[in-house]
């Protein structure tokens, strides 16, 4: 797994957003930026250079489904592993974003060894065209 990779957290809670960086800084990644909501992050990630999301779903201005979705319909982003971290664990939402693209699903309350699990999984498997 390679630990320079850029990471986008997003999440409208500045102490979730640092509960995410801290638990990655403790995984071996330095390169993290973050964003408070689905608008603000669709433009760092349309600026390049993001290999990895980690979204909330419930933001102002755009939800995190909502940013998958425009993640998902952009050749240029389609690509970018996307892990959504939320306190929505119905089924019909989790399947919603299963169904737009989403790479790990992490229900909130999460454990550091949960969030290292998902990371893993997304930078660990192939490629979705690959053989």
């Amino acid at each position: 797994m390679d630990k320079k990779i850029n990471i986008l957290v997003v999440d409208d809670s500045t102490v979730m957003r640092m509960i995410i960086v801290k638990h990655l800084k403790i995984m071996g990644f330095e390169n993290i930026v973050q964003a408070p909501d689905g608008v603000a992050a669709l433009e760092i990630i349309q600026q390049g250079g993001i290999d990895l999301i980690l979204s909330d779903w419930c933001m102002p201005l755009m939800y995190g489904i909502d940013l998958l979705k425009a993640v998902r319909a952009d050749d240029a982003m389609s690509r970018i592993p996307f892990i959504m971290i939320s306190a929505e664990a119905q089924d019909h939402l989790i399947n919603m974003a299963r169904a737009e693209g989403v790479s790990y699903y992490i229900i909130k309350p999460f454990t550091q060894a949960v969030l290292h699990a998902g990371v893993a999984h997304v930078l660990c498997r192939p490629p979705a065209d690959s053989p």
